[in-house]
């Protein structure tokens, strides 16, 4: 890799003799990965290739539910755990291996984590039976846990702070993508040589993909390692669960992928099934329109510039509850229709949560981001065994009204944080107003001389 360009100096560093303390360098923040910079696109590729894998092989048989469904002779709830085994456990997992991250390092930790889930892939199969897939697919969520929340810390500490937001967002485009391909590859692999063939071609694509990150990352270097301290980890993430506005990000994120969730978990129902009747390879193609996702999460940084977060998230809610209306029409144009709305806000809602996150955690950083991707995936995990349950019972329309309970969920926080702030913002221009007028100084200097 070629040196860092500070931008202050003529002197280069070679990366892997450079200070991992940040407070060896006198200025931390000029060394850190800019856009144009060098190392920067290679960061931004090793990311995207792992957002690719652990999308890919996280939702690996969602597309292929109908035909798990049909092969093990399991009701669509039965099967729906084989993807919410492995975010479920993904979600359980993430906080402690985000910990371990600490002390041997974000680059070891993911690469760690995309091989071992690379390697089950190959191993997934083979399974004979539901309990053995959906085993096989606990073990991949926990081999995956200990990527996102890595990643997200691995961006803080290593990207420059006004190109965070950007970062952040070209990660989460490659879950999309990730997320788009594997259902796409899945749909028309199944189509013709079966669902277990479809999950062999995720593997090597899991494979090639952990293959590039290994390449291409660029080595930390305002990564300092600590130990490990179940007592220490205890208090940071007491403190960032204490802290009101991570809280309401961890719901937000968690509300959004709830709606995500369960509709992506149905939506091949619905599709093979009647008025629709559409073939698998058909099926698995619809999943381009991820392809929205990937353009609304890199997008999130100039929709931040322009709206502010709340603003933002705004009109993330707006985008994907019109989204869920317009599913409700039996006409496939419009249900198409309705998909891209839901994905956009929702890739949207999730890269504006995700990065606040990480701007809002000044401490702990892993574990701020630990504990917003437990919310994510346990939201994804409820949403597709509750999504599934609420289209046993009552069809699309249950699963829509799910997914807009959750969303107006997110809504109704959003609001509450926006009237919090506007009442911040005027007791502190009053604070200001009488500590500026004459009589209010001498009220606080009286004050103070009797104290």
């Amino acid at each position: 890799m070629p040196p860092a360009d500070t931008g202050a100096s003529t002197t280069l560093v070679d990366a892997s003799t450079a200070p991992s303390k940040p407070f060896d360098d006198p200025n931390p923040e000029a060394t850190k990965l800019r856009p144009g910079g060098p190392g920067y696109h290679r960061m931004n590729a090793a990311l995207f290739a792992a957002g690719v894998a652990t999308f890919a092989l996280l939702y690996s048989t969602q597309a292929l539910l109908p035909a798990i469904s049909a092969g093990f002779g399991v009701t669509p709830d039965a099967a729906s755990w084989t993807v919410s085994a492995a975010t479920g456990a993904l979600a359980l997992a993430v906080l402690p291996l985000s910990a371990v991250s600490e002390r041997f390092g974000r680059r070891a930790m993911m690469t760690a984590s995309l091989t071992v889930a690379a390697l089950v892939s190959l191993v997934v199969p083979f399974a004979p039976d539901l309990g053995t897939l959906v085993a096989l697919r606990t073990v991949q969520g926990v081999a995956l846990a200990g990527l996102p929340a890595s990643a997200m810390a691995y961006l803080a500490e290593e990207v420059r702070t006004k190109a965070l937001v950007g970062a952040i967002g070209l990660f989460v485009a490659g879950n999309s993508i990730g997320g788009m391909s594997g259902r796409i590859v899945t749909g028309w692999v199944a189509q013709a040589w079966g669902w277990r063939a479809a999950l062999a071609a995720v593997g090597l694509l899991a494979v090639l993909c952990a293959v590039a990150f290994r390449l291409l990352l660029p080595k930390a270097r305002h990564f300092t390692p600590s130990a490990v301290s179940p007592r220490a980890l205890a208090r940071t993430v007491g403190g960032h669960l204490s802290d009101p506005l991570l809280c309401r990000l961890y719901a937000i994120g968690a509300l959004f992928m709830t709606v995500f969730g369960a509709v992506y978990t149905v939506i091949g129902y619905r599709l093979v099934g009647e008025p629709f009747g559409l073939p698998q390879g058909v099926v698995g193609s619809v999943f381009l329109v991820y392809l929205v996702g990937t353009v609304s999460s890199a997008a999130a940084g100039r929709l931040v510039a322009r709206l502010g977060r709340r603003g933002a998230l705004y009109a993330a809610v707006s985008t994907t509850a019109a989204g869920l209306l317009l599913s409700l029409s039996d006409a496939l144009a419009a249900v198409l229709a309705g998909l891209v709305l839901i994905t956009a806000g929702f890739f949207a809602g999730h890269a504006v949560a995700s990065s606040s996150v990480s701007r809002a955690a000044t401490t702990g950083r892993a574990q701020a981001s630990a504990l917003y991707q437990t919310a994510y995936y346990v939201g994804s995990s409820a949403g597709g065994a509750l999504g599934a349950l609420a289209y046993s019972a009552a069809g699309w329309a249950g699963t829509v009204a799910l997914g807009l309970l959750a969303v107006l969920t997110a809504a109704g926080i959003t609001i509450y944080a926006t009237r919090r702030a506007l009442t911040d913002r005027r007791a502190a221009a009053n604070r200001r107003a009488r500590a500026s007028h004459p009589a209010g100084r001498g009220r606080a200097t009286a004050v103070a001389a009797r104290s």
